[in-house]
């Protein structure tokens, strides 16, 4: 129920005093009678003066503890791991808090926390006037790259520069230029992007050393490097043909690992052959050059018998690769000649056919006919 509600407080105000008056109460009397009872509950009361006046000063002695108190608890901080303090006093550089527990003098002295292990990163190329970049054949490539850096000295990046990441990304644009500006088309895009990304992370740091930046960079990668679109096209074309060109020789140089081992392999039997035939025909004419010593000295001995027998080796080894037969018939002037191959070869195709005979009749044998007897017959005179 509301104080100043009928059947309420009554009469009586927020302070307990009865109000005669019904108008608004007097907002002086109320704050005195508020200032009495505060100046009550710090040792002070409604006696005299001396008594109000001592209670006053004991209240502002406590309230002038807590604030202290509450000043010198706000300059309690913490910096954690991995991060340093700049401490600044009437903002000027005063020190630098490591890792734990601080405290600083509120008002006087600043802190500010810089984290040194955080690993920053600012992108490039995203931009047109950033990535399109000019090699040393006057080609222009888009080339989009990234930046990872860290802290190294925490003043030096507060005090040393304004934006320290505008100033990474000036840097870095400017060391990407030089080194693309140093190199070709083909070399940017290809093969050479690893060395202009360490070329590049070197003369970036050298510009931020220059600066006092207090930035270290850990990493340049260079992400994308490619011809500007309105000649995508015609590039990879090139770059087509490019590789089309190097799987022929790959090809070609396969095919060459391939057949010179064959050609050499070849090459070196033929050569032994060779010298295997001379090594055979040395050693032939070797030995008949020692018979014909032999047969000079034999033939000095016994000139005709040599020479008998000479003849008669050498019409043994003429006939003894012939198949034919020439009879000179006494008391006559004709000379006969027997076939002897063809004779055996029609005995051999005549008992061929004896046999598949045989095969067709059960085993049973035919006789040759009679002018197989004839043919034998005649020849076995001719011969006698």
């Amino acid at each position: 129920m509301a104080w100043n509600e009928p059947g309420g407080s009554g009469n009586k105000d927020p302070w307990g005093n009865r109000n005669n008056n019904q108008g608004p109460p007097d907002l002086d009397e109320a704050f005195k009678k508020l200032q009495d009872k505060v100046t009550s509950i710090f040792g002070g009361g409604k006696g005299g003066s001396n008594k109000s006046s001592s209670g006053g000063g004991m209240g502002a002695s406590f309230i002038a503890i807590i604030l202290v108190s509450i000043w010198a608890l706000s300059g309690i901080y913490i910096v954690d791991e991995g991060k340093e303090g700049v401490v600044l006093q009437f903002g000027k550089f005063n020190s630098i808090a490591e890792p734990g527990p601080h405290w600083h003098p509120r008002f006087i002295q600043s802190v500010h926390i810089v984290n040194t292990e955080n690993v920053r990163e600012v992108i490039l190329g995203r931009k047109s006037s950033e990535a399109l970049m000019l090699t040393k054949d006057e080609n222009i490539v888009d080339i989009e790259f990234t930046v990872q850096y860290k802290i190294k000295d925490a003043k030096d990046f507060l005090f040393n520069v304004k934006d320290p990441d505008i100033t990474v990304v000036q840097a870095t644009e400017s060391a990407m230029r030089e080194n693309v500006g140093k190199a070709s088309m083909d070399s940017v895009i290809k093969d050479g992007r690893l060395q202009i990304a360490a070329d590049s992370e070197k003369l970036i740091q050298t510009i931020l050393d220059r600066y006092k930046a207090g930035i270290i960079i850990t990493n340049v990668n260079m992400q994308n490097a490619q011809p500007p679109e309105q000649v995508q096209h015609a590039f990879d074309d090139a770059i087509k043909a490019r590789e089309d060109k190097e799987r022929k020789i790959n090809e070609a140089q396969a095919y060459s690992n391939d057949i010179l081992p064959r050609a050499r392999g070849k090459g070196a039997r033929i050569e032994q052959d060779a010298l295997a035939y001379r090594d055979e025909l040395i050693a032939k004419a070797d030995g008949e050059a020692q018979r014909f010593t032999k047969l000079l000295a034999e033939y000095k001995r016994a000139p005709r018998v040599t020479r008998e027998r000479l003849y008669l080796e050498t019409m043994e080894e003429v006939y003894k690769r012939t198949n034919k037969v020439m009879v000179d018939v006494k008391q006559g002037n004709s000379l006969m000649y027997l076939p002897i191959d063809k004779i055996i070869s029609q005995r051999r195709s005549s008992s061929s056919t004896e046999e598949s005979t045989t095969d067709v009749n059960d085993g049973a044998t035919s006789e040759p006919s009679s002018s197989s007897r004839f043919d034998s017959r005649s020849r076995s005179r001719e011969v006698r």
